[in-house]
């Protein structure tokens, strides 16, 4: 089949953002549809699932809630989909919020107080809750209860509210940023991690199937692929490669037609964007292969170093590009082939 040539350089949809802006983007109703709504439904993450299986499965003999679960792990791997899924398997109610939105005290016990027995409270980005909040999910947790201050000066008072036992799912993307005393509080403490090709195919096929897209064994490969090990991110590329299918090709995706339309978002073979490119362009000509600190390459880039780390440098350290020292970010030799260059030889001079 023949696939048109890309002829509009300046799609808002290409360039250095697409897979940041995937990832940090609110969550459409059509991206809602294809989250699988059952443990059955849900592909990968074997370990993960079987632990919530038995959790559950628990849960229900005893007629009790759920224990508290923290999921860690990069955006887009499935975190909120769990929590659904935990949800519609216990027949609960899932509150969804997150850790910034909770600023103070009061806002955390207006959340708890509206919760029913054995309902299941969401927080995604839970690191991100302010220290003097989280102190009060350390009894409301244990003990499902919550004491908050009245007032002030001469006239404050202490006052305690009874608490529905509930189930609290965090979620977060930098587990190393809880304090020990709210992650020791979670029964279950469990990572998701990227996922392989072959389940990315499986996912691919399943959401084209749901949205009523066409496409071939070879076209959900070619996605599968670049896709970086994140749904997200392939649901996404399923979106734009509808458009571009049908506007360029004859409607169906296929392997050329994916091919050509993932180049119009300069994403590689590899699942590389320009913005990793950027950043490992960046290490090697201006720092050497480093070591060197991930705010200098933030700013060597032009984009928030928070960015960088909850985005692309997973990606990067899990393929081999980069490797996390002491002293810094370093290139490896994968890392310097990605951009076509040459490590620098190790007989040069060092001048400290």
């Amino acid at each position: 089949m023949e696939v048109k040539a890309a002829n509009n350089p300046d799609d808002p949809r290409k360039g250095v953002g697409f897979v940041a802006a995937a990832l940090a983007s609110p969550v459409t109703a059509v991206e809602a549809a294809l989250r699988p709504l059952t443990f059955a439904d849900f592909a990968g993450q074997a370990k993960t699932i079987e632990r919530l299986q038995v959790m559950v499965g628990a849960a229900r003999k005893r007629g009790e809630p759920l224990n508290h679960i923290l999921l860690s792990g990069p955006p887009g791997l499935g975190k909120t989909t769990l929590a659904f899924i935990l949800g519609s398997e216990l027949g609960r109610n899932v509150r969804v919020t997150s850790g910034p939105v909770v600023e103070k005290a009061g806002d955390l016990a207006g959340l708890l107080t509206n919760l029913e027995e054995g309902d299941l409270l969401f927080i995604d980005e839970i690191h991100r809750i302010p220290k003097t909040v989280e102190e009060y999910l350390y009894s409301a947790m244990e003990d499902f209860r919550i004491d908050i201050m009245i007032d002030q000066g001469p006239n404050a008072r202490s006052v305690r509210l009874t608490l529905p036992r509930f189930t609290l799912i965090g979620a977060t993307t930098r587990a190393g940023l809880l304090t020990a005393p709210l992650r020791s509080r979670f029964t279950l403490q469990t990572r998701l991690d990227y996922y392989d090709t072959p389940t990315l195919e499986t996912i691919v096929q399943r959401s084209c199937g749901l949205l009523k897209v066409e496409i071939d064994a070879a076209g959900a490969h070619e996605i599968a692929r670049r896709a970086r090990g994140t749904p997200r991110v392939a649901n996404n590329l399923i979106n734009f490669l509808r458009d571009f299918a049908q506007e360029r090709a004859q409607g169906i995706i296929t392997r050329p037609v994916a091919a050509a339309g993932l180049e119009l978002l300069e994403i590689d073979a590899a699942g590389l964007d320009e913005m990793d490119k950027r950043m490992l362009r960046a290490m090697a000509e201006n720092y050497g292969g480093g070591p060197v600190g991930m705010s200098t390459i933030a700013v060597a880039v032009g984009e928030e170093a928070e960015t960088l780390e909850e985005v692309h440098e997973p990606f990067l350290i899990q393929e081999g590009y980069l490797r996390r020292t002491p002293q810094g970010r370093m290139l490896t030799e994968k890392g310097y082939a990605a951009v076509g260059l040459r490590p620098a030889s190790p007989g040069q001079p060092n001048l400290l």
